[in-house]
């Protein structure tokens, strides 16, 4: 995954957002609706990363299964992971990760009243 399909993927997510809290060296993708992040990514480095939210069940049985996948760095190591895009792991995995992290961190939909 290239730096550009992984922004144009996160930003196609509803109501996802750039900002860069952190420098200009940092993207960080929010949902417009709380400001929750659910991913982050130093888009300019080499190797390319990506930081992102995940199920903590599902963490551990990634990171067993995939070397490039690892406690997320700088973050909250039970709630999030750091991927490396190096092509070992598949950018369809890689996309539906960013669709688990996004789903846990959007605002939730109000129920109509009855």
């Amino acid at each position: 995954m290239t730096p550009d399909a992984l922004a144009e993927f996160c930003l196609s997510l509803p109501q996802a957002t750039l900002t860069f809290p952190f420098g200009e060296e940092t993207s960080v993708f929010k949902t417009s609706g709380n400001g929750k992040i659910f991913a982050l990514a130093a888009l300019d480095a080499e190797p390319l990363t990506v930081s992102l939210k995940c199920d903590p069940e599902e963490s551990r049985a990634l990171r067993e299964e995939f070397p490039q996948i690892t406690p997320g760095y700088h973050l909250n190591k039970k709630h999030w992971i750091t991927i490396v895009l190096d092509g070992h792991v598949d950018d369809d995995l890689v996309e539906q990760l960013l669709r688990e992290s996004h789903a846990l961190v959007r605002p939730k939909v109000p129920r109509a009243p009855r």
